[in-house]
C-alpha cells in the first residue's frame, strides 16, 4: 500500500472515523477526517486529496443514500475531482449503482474487512495517479506541440568565448542551481537554456518556454499560474499553467526583465513557496522546477532604479551566464556562415554555394548588431535572391554604420517577402496551403503577409 497518498474520510459516526484513521495513518502519508458533507467539500477546496471515503447516510434512520449521493455530485463538480469510495452499513445493490452512474469508483460495506478495504483503496490510489498523469500529460503535450514550432539548432562556434561557454554549461547543468542567461538580441538565449536543461539530470522531463516579454498583465497569472473552468470570461475550461507543467522538469522565462513591478511579487512568492494556485481556486498545487532565466535588458540597472525586485533578482539568478555578442567571437562568422550556407541551400533545393574571400572579409568586418540571428537571415536572403554559385558582397545589405534594419534592408526585405509569396502562389497554382508549406508558414501567417502586400 503506498505511503504518499492523502486521503479524506467523511462519516457522520466518531467510532467509524477514530478506526479507520487507526487502520489508515500507516498506509497513507495523510488521513483527514471530517463528520458530514459540508465540512468534506470545504476540506476539498482547500487541500489535494487523492481519495475520498464517503459515507452514504448522515439523517439518523434514513437509509436512501441521498445525503451521501449529493455530496458525491458537488465532489464531482470541482476542478480535479479525487476518486470517490463510497460506504455505508445497509448493502444496497440499486445505490451503489446509482452512484457509480455518478461517479463513485468503487462501494464498501460497513464493518469492513481490513484486508479487503485497503486492496480497495490501493487500487484507488493507483487509479488517481494514472488519471492526473493522463491529465498532466495531455496538457504537457498540448503546450510541447506550441513550444516545438520553434527552431532550434546546436552551437556552432570554436572560439575562446565560446569554448568558456561550453566549460560554463558542463559545470552547471547538472545542478538544479537557478540560472540566469543575459546577453544581447539574437545571441542565443534559448539555445543556452535547451543545452542546460539536455545535460541535467531533469532531461527525462519536459523544458517549458514561457516568452514574458509577450505577456500582457492580464494573461500573466493565467499563462504561469493556470485557471479553473469559469475564472473569468474565457475561461471555458480547466487550464495547467507553465509552472505546473513544467513541475519535474525545466521552466524558461525569456525576457524575464520585461515584467511589471506590481507582477513581479507574484512570481517570487510561487518561486519562495514552491507552489501556485490556478485563478478561480483556492487550492494550492505544489510544483517541482529547475528555473531559467533571460533577458537582453540591463537587469541590474533596473533594480538601481526600482523597476525590478533585488529580492527576485538574487531568487532567479544562483548563477549568471553572460553570453558574448557574434562582434567579439573571433573565427565564429566563418563557421557560422557556412553551416547557414548549407542549411538554406538545402531547405530550398539550390545548387551547393560558396562564399567568395571577398565576400567573408565583409561578413568578419560587420558589427552585426543582431547577432547570430541577423546573420542567418543575411544568410537565408542571400541564398534565395542570389542567381550565382558564388555569393558577392552585393548579395548582402550591409548598412554604413553596422546597424540593423536600415531603412535600405527594410525596403529590401519587404520586397524580398512580397516577390517569395508570389512566387510560391504562381508555383502552387495559388493553392493557398501548398504555398504556405513552401514558404515554411502556417496559413494563417501567409493570408495576414498577402494582406500586408495588397496580394490576392
Amino acid at each position: 500500500m503506498p505511503k504518499e497518498g492523502c486521503i479524506l474520510i467523511v462519516d457522520d459516526d466518531s467510532d467509524v472515523l477514530f478506526s479507520a484513521k487507526m487502520l489508515l495513518k500507516d498506509h497513507f502519508r495523510k488521513v483527514q477526517i471530517v463528520s458530514g458533507p459540508r465540512a468534506a467539500i470545504e476540506a476539498l477546496k482547500t487541500d489535494s486529496y487523492d481519495i475520498v471515503l464517503l459515507d452514504m447516510n448522515y439523517s439518523g434512520s434514513d437509509t436512501s443514500g441521498k445525503d451521501g449521493i449529493n455530496c458525491l455530485e458537488q465532489i464531482m463538480l470541482l476542478e480535479m475531482p479525487p476518486v470517490v469510495i463510497m460506504m455505508t452499513a445497509f448493502a444496497n445493490v440499486e445505490v451503489a449503482i446509482k452512484a457509480m452512474k455518478k461517479g463513485a469508483t468503487d462501494f464498501v460495506v460497513k464493518p469492513w474487512q481490513n484486508e479487503k478495504l485497503l486492496a480497495t483503496l490501493s487500487a484507488a490510489y493507483k487509479l488517481s495517479n494514472s488519471t492526473n498523469t493522463v491529465l498532466k500529460l495531455q496538457a504537457t503535450q498540448s503546450r510541447m506541440n506550441e513550444d516545438t514550432d520553434k527552431r532550434f539548432g546546436e552551437f556552432i562556434g570554436q572560439s575562446a568565448s565560446m569554448k568558456s561557454l561550453y566549460s560554463i554549461i558542463a559545470k552547471v547543468a547538472p545542478t538544479d542551481a537557478n540560472v540566469l542567461i543575459t546577453g544581447e538580441n539574437g545571441t542565443g538565449k534559448e539555445l543556452v537554456a535547451r543545452s542546460l536543461h539536455r545535460q541535467s539530470l531533469r532531461s527525462a522531463k519536459s523544458i517549458i518556454n514561457v516568452d514574458l516579454g509577450a505577456l500582457n498583465e492580464n494573461l500573466f497569472e493565467s499563462e504561469l499560474f493556470g485557471h479553473v473552468k469559469g475564472a473569468f470570461t474565457d475561461a471555458r475550461e480547466d487550464r495547467a499553467g507553465r509552472f505546473e507543467i513544467a513541475s519535474g522538469g525545466t521552466l524558461f522565462l525569456d525576457e524575464i526583465g520585461n515584467i511589471p513591478l506590481a507582477l513581479q511579487s507574484k512570481l517570487l512568492t510561487a518561486l519562495q513557496n514552491r507552489q501556485v494556485t490556478r485563478i478561480g481556486s483556492g487550492k494550492p498545487i505544489p510544483v517541482d522546477i529547475r528555473l531559467i532565466c533571460a533577458t537582453n535588458s540591463p537587469i541590474y540597472k533596473k533594480v538601481e532604479d526600482g523597476e525590478f525586485r533585488e529580492d527576485l533578482l538574487y531568487r532567479i539568478k544562483t548563477i549568471e551566464i553572460n553570453l558574448p555578442p557574434l562582434r567579439e567571437r573571433e573565427g565564429d562568422i566563418e563557421l557560422l556562415a557556412e553551416y547557414f550556407l548549407a542549411m538554406y541551400c538545402k531547405k530550398y533545393r539550390k545548387p551547393v554555394m560558396k562564399i567568395s574571400a571577398e565576400t567573408l572579409k565583409k561578413l568578419e568586418q560587420y558589427s552585426w548588431p543582431g547577432n547570430v540571428r541577423e546573420l542567418q537571415h543575411a544568410m537565408e536572403r542571400a541564398v534565395i535572391m542570389s542567381e550565382n554559385r558564388i555569393l558577392k558582397p552585393h548579395d548582402f545589405f550591409f548598412s554604413d554604420n553596422g546597424r540593423k534594419n536600415s531603412t535600405r534592408d527594410i525596403l529590401n526585405l519587404d520586397k524580398l517577402e512580397e516577390v517569395a509569396i508570389s512566387k510560391a502562389l504562381d508555383k502552387s497554382q495559388q493553392n493557398i496551403s501548398k504555398a504556405a508549406k513552401e514558404l515554411g508558414l502556417s496559413r494563417a501567417a501567409l493570408y495576414r503577409k498577402m494582406e500586408k502586400h495588397g496580394i490576392k
